[in-house]
């Protein structure tokens, strides 16, 4: 079976006992050279974007524009997260946009035609991602059908759903605050600065504590100094966006806007749950033996048919979630939600964030950080007032050039035996 890396791009890989932090520099680049990149490509690519937008536009690294651009990426970023789990197997989700739209529209017309509320209809949402799942995953895998196929039928099957559930041309309207506050409320900036304390703090502790019981058992280990500034970077990153989030960036001297919006602990909630199934839980290790390779994943007794159908579940779920987010800052819930190219910019963020479209090689923050690459593009050339063409272009330019990279690194992970 492949061997199936869990944390790419990660000084820590391979690293051991007697390694000091010079050695884990040194051995990272051959390991880069030898096609182990991870999601390094996207971060270098989104630190260029950050950069050129910088410096093209003034308003771009404002407080207020950043806000917009998490807000943008909240959605994308769900849906890609979801497909993660999918393209882990080497299978593809073509409908996973449009069960986020009927998801949506389910739980719109319970609140207003039921009076639901808000919780029970997220969660009638998510029950109607969770059954369409469900069935493309049992056609997958019990009758055999190659899920391109079977998820093509239900991408055009399901916006015939909408149609019939809303009306052609007609929208039903999302007012109730919870779910319209996900993307245009804030948390109170207290509340923010001890959630990220929180965040950074609960971080830096299960590292050490990891790291303390690898030496603890005799294991292969990192750096101790690699582990301390894996942390750093993390409460860096997390205390700036913060920081950021909580000055006030609205337009209007006599309104004042503050905070970080709730979509992003929402996401943030979502990428630990998620990381923790891959990465901690047999059944992520079984997705990944599976995905590395099927035939001795089922000689090792795990269940194929099993992995395959909830992998869906799991995808058209995400799907429903990032429909609810999309109805959320839309305020509406249309016929068309969820189509168009909402599909394509999440399988794109996946395979940008270095999610390998091969199968067994992928994580769940590989698609946050495609899914900000991908908003930062339309966000950035919007700001500099450029043809929607021109985002289409650079968009799948990109797309492009992180499937290449997946092929080459693939090819000389292949040549170099790390897979």
């Amino acid at each position: 079976m492949a061997t199936v890396n869990l944390a790419d791009a990660d000084f820590a890989v391979d690293s051991r006992s007697d390694e000091t932090f010079v050695d884990a520099l040194r051995s990272y680049g051959p390991r880069v050279r030898g096609g182990d990149m991870g999601s390094l490509p996207a971060v270098l690519g989104l630190v260029v974007l950050f950069i050129v937008f910088g410096l093209a536009n003034e308003r771009f690294m404002s407080a207020l524009n950043l806000a917009n651009l998490i807000t943008q990426a909240g959605a994308i970023c769900v849906l890609a997260m979801g497909l993660v789990f999918v393209l882990l197997l080497g299978d593809i989700d073509l409908s996973a946009g449009v069960a986020g739209g009927v998801s949506a529209c389910v739980m719109a017309l319970m609140i207003v035609n039921r009076g639901w509320p808000w919780w029970a209809a997220i969660l009638a949402g998510v029950a109607c991602g969770a059954l369409i799942g469900l069935l493309i995953g049992l056609l997958c895998a019990r009758l055999g059908i190659p899920s391109f196929v079977v998820t093509l039928g239900f991408f055009l099957g399901l916006q015939g759903v909408t149609l019939r559930l809303i009306g052609e041309g007609g929208s039903v309207r999302v007012d109730d605050p919870v779910v319209r506050g996900l993307t245009i409320a804030n948390l109170p900036p207290t509340t923010g600065w001890v959630c990220a304390v929180l965040i950074a703090g609960g971080y830096g502790v299960l590292e050490f504590h990891r790291q303390r019981g690898k030496i603890a058992r005799g294991l292969a280990h990192p750096p101790t100094a690699v582990v301390g500034a894996r942390v750093a970077a993390v409460a860096v990153v997390v205390l700036g966006v913060t920081y950021l989030l909580n000055l006030n960036r609205s337009v209007n001297p006599n309104i004042e806007i503050r905070g970080v919006p709730y979509v992003l602990p929402v996401v943030g909630l979502l990428l630990i749950v998620l990381t923790f199934v891959l990465n901690r839980t047999s059944y992520g290790r079984h997705i990944y033996a599976v995905g590395g390779n099927k035939e001795a994943a089922r000689r090792a007794g795990i269940n194929v048919g099993r992995i395959k159908v909830s992998v869906f579940v799991v995808c058209s779920s995400m799907a429903a979630l990032s429909g609810i987010i999309a109805a959320s800052y839309g305020g509406k819930v249309s016929a068309s939600s969820g189509a168009g190219n909402t599909l394509l910019y999440a399988v794109g963020a996946a395979v940008i964030g270095g999610t390998s479209l091969f199968g067994g090689r992928g994580r769940a923050l590989d698609a946050v950080i495609g899914g900000v690459v991908v908003a930062t593009i339309a966000n950035g050339l919007g700001l500099l007032n450029q043809s929607s063409y021109i985002n289409f272009l650079v968009t799948g330019g990109v797309l492009l050039l992180a499937a290449s990279v997946d092929a080459i690194s693939r090819r000389r992970r292949s040549v170099s035996g790390l897979s």
